[in-house]
C-alpha cells in the first residue's frame, strides 16, 4: 500500500460549511485527525493509545458551533503523529530516512531537532514512533497526498473569504497539555493566545479574544510558550487585510488525559468556545482591514 491509500475509504480532511458564510472568518483544526491508518500503526513501534499522546483530542467537535455562525472549519482527519501540516512542507529530520531528502528540505529547524517536523519522530512525552528508518518516498508519498492539498484547501477557504468580506481571519484551534506552566510563576492557562508576537493579526483581534475569554473567567496567556506555528505564520498578513490567531485550549478543561475520554467538561467547554467565537466574529470590521504591521 501507499499513502494515498492509508485514506482510500476514509478522507484525509473535512470542511464543515455552514449554509451561508456571514463572518469573515475561517476556523482550522490541523491536528485532531483521529484516523490511524493499519499500514501506520503496523509501521510504528507504539500502540495504538500511546501513539495519540500528541493528539488534539476533540479540539473539531469543541468548535463545531463555528458554522452556525457562518464560519467554514477545516478538520484533519489523519493524526499529527503521521503528518504535521502546522510545520513547512519539508521540515524534516535526514536521521529518520533511508535515501536523500530534497536538497531545499530544512533540516536544521528548531521543530526539525525537538522530532517535531513534517514527519514527527516522537509523541507525548518525547516517545519515538519508528523503531527503524523509513523510505524517504514514503515521506514524500504523505506530504503529496495529503499535506499539499490540505494547504490548498485552506488557502480556498482563506482567499475566498478575503474575497467576499474584504478581510479573513483564520484562527488555528489546538490543544495542549495540562502540565504546562508559566514562566516562575507556575500559572497553569487555560487558554494561550498566540499571534506571533504582534505580526500575525491586528492587535484588536488579539485583545478582543483575550478578552472574551478572561470574561468567561478563564485564565488566559499570551503568545508564551505558544506563540503560533507555520500555520499562523504562513496565513497571517494584516498588511494585506489577512489575519491569524492561534488558540490553545488546556485539555484538563475537557479530557482525561491519561484515557483520552472526554470529561464532564466537555459539553460547558463546547458552549464557552461557541460563544467565544461569536464574540470575536463580532469584532467591528474596522478593526480587521489591511493594517501595519506592529512592532514587536
Amino acid at each position: 500500500m501507499t499513502p494515498a491509500e492509508d485514506f482510500s475509504a476514509t478522507p484525509p480532511f473535512v470542511v464543515h460549511s455552514p449554509v451561508r458564510p456571514r463572518v469573515p472568518f475561517v476556523f482550522n483544526s490541523p491536528h485532531s485527525g483521529s484516523h490511524y491508518p493499519p499500514r501506520f500503526l503496523a509501521m510504528a513501534r507504539l500502540d495504538r493509545h500511546a501513539i495519540r499522546r500528541s493528539e488534539d483530542c476533540y479540539v473539531d467537535e469543541l468548535f463545531a458551533g463555528v458554522t452556525r455562525l457562518g464560519a467554514p472549519l477545516l478538520a484533519a482527519n489523519f493524526p499529527r503523529a503521521y503528518l504535521d501540516v502546522n510545520r513547512e512542507a519539508l521540515e524534516l529530520d535526514p536521521r529518520m530516512f533511508v535515501g536523500a531528502l530534497p536538497p531545499h528540505a530544512n533540516t536544521r529547524s528548531p521543530r526539525v531537532a525537538g522530532g517535531l517536523g513534517t514527519i514527527p519522530r516522537l509523541v507525548g512525552e518525547g516517545q519515538e514512533i519508528y523503531p527503524r528508518k523509513m523510505a524517504v518516498a514514503e515521506a514524500m508519498g504523505r506530504i503529496d497526498a495529503f499535506y499539499r492539498p490540505y494547504h490548498r484547501m485552506l488557502e480556498r477557504l482563506v482567499e475566498r473569504t478575503h474575497a467576499r468580506f474584504g478581510v479573513a481571519v483564520l484562527v488555528d484551534c489546538h490543544s495542549m497539555p495540562a502540565s504546562v506552566r508559566i514562566g516562575e510563576s507556575g500559572l497553569r492557562p487555560d487558554f494561550i493566545v498566540g499571534d506571533r508576537f504582534g505580526t500575525s493579526c491586528s492587535g484588536a483581534l488579539t485583545e478582543h479574544a483575550i478578552g472574551a475569554l478572561a470574561a468567561m473567567g478563564y485564565t488566559v496567556a499570551h503568545n508564551k510558550p505558544y506563540a503560533g506555528g507555520h500555520i499562523t505564520e504562513r496565513y497571517g498578513r494584516p498588511a494585506k487585510g489577512f489575519h491569524a490567531l492561534q488558540i490553545e485550549i488546556n485539555r484538563g478543561l475537557y479530557l482525561d488525559e491519561s484515557t483520552l475520554a472526554r470529561t464532564g467538561g466537555f459539553a460547558a467547554l463546547a458552549e464557552d468556545l461557541t460563544r467565544f467565537a461569536t464574540a470575536i466574529t463580532q469584532l467591528p470590521p474596522e478593526h480587521l482591514e489591511a493594517l501595519p504591521l506592529a512592532a514587536e
